[in-house]
């Protein structure tokens, strides 16, 4: 699983620019259309449809990668035996 840096989005409908900074940071843009929750946790978004926000949070996708490298080396080793 991807590590969250960044949870965040911008609202298509009124501009702002909303981010949830822990867990169970619920955040609604000003014109309430769209929300974030999870912090860097977990990425939770409530909108009407997807079009109504635009994603711009960050994630580090180097320990996912590292784990599927492992895991591939793993299966190579075994299927020498």
């Amino acid at each position: 699983m991807a590590k969250i840096i960044t949870n965040m989005v911008k609202c298509n409908h009124c501009g702002s620019v909303i981010e949830s900074v822990y867990r169970h940071d619920f955040v609604w843009c000003s014109c309430k259309k769209v929300a974030v929750d999870g912090g860097t946790e977990y990425l939770r978004r409530v909108f009407s449809v997807p079009s109504d926000y635009t994603e711009m949070s960050k994630e580090d996708r180097t320990v996912e990668e590292a784990a599927a490298k492992k895991a591939k080396a793993a299966s190579k080793k075994k299927g020498k035996k």
